[in-house]
């Protein structure tokens, strides 16, 4: 289905390859500006999607794989351009990773797919992330980033519970405690 909130979620599909070509050309610049862009078109995309009433389980998967995929190609494409950062935040960062990775996998060993809960948490984590990660690239300090850190941790333990005791795939569970009234009805 073609809507404004699904081509948003694309475009981050659709630029994950011009970061990493920003990335391996060393044009840290572009890849920050390109970078913010692909931030910001995850935080309309749900919004707009609402606002219009364009809502759908597309629309969910498309906004998890884009998130997916750029989440990923910013860790990689950073370690190509702030090797020495990585290293140096390397507890942080490794928490982060963590705290995307195993949610991620319990979903796929589960349900087969990306959970695509959305959570309040996740979004918050988003915000908090991408804004502490771009200004740490971008030369500003690193204490926002390592202050954020604990945010995506508890997103990501909240969605191992939800997936822990969700019975089946679910888009768009806002938080545990609506996770817990789903299982509650279903039982």
């Amino acid at each position: 289905m073609l809507n404004v909130a699904n081509v948003l979620s694309s475009f981050r599909l659709v630029i994950v390859p011009v970061l990493f070509y920003f990335a391996w050309i060393n044009k840290p610049t572009l890849f920050l500006i390109f970078l913010t862009c692909s931030l910001l078109s995850d935080l309309a995309d749900g919004f707009i999607a609402r606002k219009l009433h364009q809502v759908s389980e597309l629309g969910a998967r498309l906004d998890s794989w884009g998130d997916f995929a750029i989440y990923i190609t910013a860790i990689v494409c950073a370690w190509w351009l702030w090797p020495d950062l990585i290293r140096q935040e390397a507890p942080f960062v490794i928490a982060l990773v963590a705290s995307y990775a195993l949610p991620i996998t319990l979903g796929f060993l589960k349900y087969g797919r990306l959970t695509s809960y959305h959570t309040w948490g996740a979004k918050l984590s988003a915000v908090l992330m991408g804004s502490t990660a771009i200004l740490l690239f971008a030369g500003g300090p690193a204490w926002p980033f390592r202050l954020a850190i604990p945010v995506p941790v508890l997103a990501g333990l909240e969605e191992i519970v939800m997936t822990t005791i969700l019975p089946k795939w679910q888009s768009d569970v806002p938080s545990l405690w609506h996770a817990i009234k789903l299982t509650r009805r279903s039982n």
